[in-house]
């Protein structure tokens, strides 16, 4: 029997810590993404590489990637919207970029302040210029399951952005429910429309904030993704997205697939180590659950 095994993407440090009103030094930061490598994560998402004054919390992007251990088989990555973002995260040593392209006009104005045509363009700039100098390249298509200002998204809205960001280059392609408004329904639904005209490797990007984000999360295992994004401790959300809450938890997930006998290669002591230390910095409880009630069956 062949085992299954998925890739699980660490977005914490990033995704996780945008939203939050306590900003963490970078001293605390670089703890984080120690731990996160200790518990044999591979692939981080470390930063962002955006206007300080609309993510403060992102505004030591250049400091931090500095600072992150660098270790063989990790690769760390760094969103970037635009050029100058992209110039930064190249300079700042970045193994990867992700680059957003948003599905809905609206949404795409309020989190980056251009068309959607102008997003996809601009993805494919950064696109040729990253390959150029050896990088990987993702493309996120936010708001993929909905959006918090246009409501439902079309199923070829989302195809045909995914054909436009393959032609421009794209690695590796994240459906994004940045609001978490998916269902399992609606991975199947993309998948199957994505899967007619493109084999490019699939990730997915979900958020928990209506309770489904763990079960999109194992329909997308069943139906082929090459990778999950995950924050430690569920920590997370969007600044330019109303109500929109934490991703889905590295260890509650990482529970879920061992326990389904898929392989991630992580160490759940460890993601709860990663969890326990940025919970202290944020001053609050996590919403990960793992922590609370522990694994099965109990150590003893």
């Amino acid at each position: 029997m062949t085992t299954r095994r998925i890739e699980l993407v660490e977005v914490g440090p990033r995704d996780g810590l945008q939203n939050e009103p306590t900003v963490v030094g970078t001293a605390a930061k670089v703890a984080y993404v120690e731990a996160l490598v200790a518990a044999g994560l591979r692939r981080i998402e470390a930063t962002s590489f955006v206007h300080p004054g609309r993510v403060p919390q992102m505004a030591d992007a250049d400091e931090l990637m500095r600072a992150v251990p660098r270790r063989d088989g990790v690769r760390y990555s760094g969103l970037v919207v635009n050029r100058r973002g992209f110039d930064r995260a190249l300079g700042a040593g970045v193994d990867e970029v992700n680059v957003v392209v948003v599905a809905t006009e609206t949404f795409s104005q309020r989190n980056q302040g251009m068309t959607v045509d102008e997003g996809v363009r601009t993805f494919a700039e950064i696109s040729r210029l990253a390959h150029q100098a050896g990088l990987g390249v993702t493309v996120t298509i936010g708001a993929a399951f909905g959006c918090p200002f246009e409501g439902e998204v079309a199923t070829e809205q989302v195809v045909g952005l995914v054909h436009r960001c393959v032609d421009g280059g794209a690695d590796e392609v994240v459906l994004a429910d940045t609001i978490g408004v998916g269902v399992p329904a609606d991975v199947h639904r993309l998948v199957s429309a994505v899967r007619d005209e493109h084999d490019v490797p699939l990730r997915f990007h979900f958020h928990n904030t209506r309770n489904t984000g763990y079960a999109n999360a194992w329909t997308a295992v069943e139906l082929g993704a090459v990778a999950l994004d995950a924050s430690s401790g569920g920590i997370g959300g969007c600044p330019f997205a109303p109500a929109a809450t934490g991703n889905i938890a590295t260890e509650d997930l990482a529970w879920m697939l061992s326990r389904s006998k898929v392989e991630t290669g992580v160490a759940l002591d460890g993601l709860l180590s990663a969890s326990s230390h940025i919970e202290g910095e944020l001053g609050r409880p996590v919403p990960a659950l793992l922590g609370r009630a522990g694994p099965f069956p109990p150590a003893g």
